[in-house]
């Protein structure tokens, strides 16, 4: 029997990583994790005897999504290891500076928003769905990694495709979603809770990324008892777009940073905020203060 140079099957490898790279995280929503499910799939590469591996790339895509798909059980098992997972890696930009290229780029299906819709499927019609629509997997292969026939694996990504397309149609234009936040944020200078209370969905989450941990509070009433945590020290802030959707980055009197926000916008209402404090997470944003 024969086996593979081991140089031949790292070029391999290395010429299939960004791809790789990909997959995960478009299941997982996280660029530390798809690393680690990379590295895990070369560890199980080293151990496999290659001569048995008829299509080399295939059966790395099928070990990513084996190994993706563990990691989105584990998470739905431990609900609270998905708090913040969001902004595990974000990217701030300025909300009025975006070249037309730079907005291709922030629409790109691996957006905040898409990552948001896809949060509510379970981890089979994720995977089923990225690896169909996003990378034209055959749902035979598909099958084969959820442990399903090829014809239930096409219902799993048709299921997915149905509550991927009415989460877009939900979340609206974003000009559309802008107006929502700045009525928002309007209340809040205000001080109207009602009106707070009109812009939120009930089931409203929080999530405060701080250097301690991750805060979440859940439910209209209580976010909005809470909305004086959106002002506190702000001396300026501007418009900004985290992970390409609206929010605001604040800065106190002396020009540190002192918090960025994000909104998810569902049928016109607010569904998520995400406030980060953390300084280390701060540190890595670059932005001139607007003052």
């Amino acid at each position: 029997m024969t086996t593979r140079p081991s140089d031949v099957v790292t070029e391999t490898f290395e010429a299939q990583r960004d791809r790789l790279r990909a997959v995960a995280y478009r299941v997982l929503g996280s660029h530390v994790d798809s690393e680690d499910v990379v590295q895990e799939t070369w560890m199980r590469l080293a151990r496999q005897d290659t001569a048995s591996i008829d299509n080399l790339a295939g059966w790395l895509t099928t070990v990513v999504g084996r190994i993706s798909l563990d990691l989105l059980r584990s998470r739905q098992a431990r609900p609270e290891t998905t708090y913040g997972q969001e902004f595990s890696d974000f990217v701030v930009t300025p909300d009025d500076d975006l070249t037309p290229d730079e907005q291709v780029a922030l629409a790109d299906s691996v957006g905040f928003a898409l990552l948001v819709v896809l949060d509510s499927l379970t981890p089979s019609e994720r995977l089923a769905f990225v690896l169909h629509d996003m990378f034209a997997i055959p749902f035979h292969e598909i099958g084969q990694i959820l442990g399903k026939s090829t014809d239930a694996a096409k219902m799993i990504a048709s299921r997915a495709r149905r509550k991927v397309h009415a989460g877009d149609r939900q979340t609206g234009s974003g000009r559309e979603h802008r107006e929502v936040v700045h009525a928002f944020q309007a209340a809040v200078r205000g001080g109207d809770f009602e009106a707070l209370l009109r812009v939120l969905d009930p089931n409203v989450k929080l999530t405060v990324d701080t250097a301690d941990g991750v805060v979440v509070t859940l439910g209209a009433t209580k976010v909005a008892a809470g909305a004086r945590m959106f002002s506190g020290e702000v001396a300026r802030h501007r418009p900004v777009l985290v992970n390409g959707i609206p929010g605001h980055m604040s800065w106190r009197s002396d020009g540190t940073v002192l918090s960025v926000i994000a909104f998810g916008v569902t049928a016109g209402r607010i569904t998520t905020i995400h406030i980060v404090v953390d300084p280390a997470k701060l540190a890595s944003i670059h932005l001139p203060d607007p003052a």
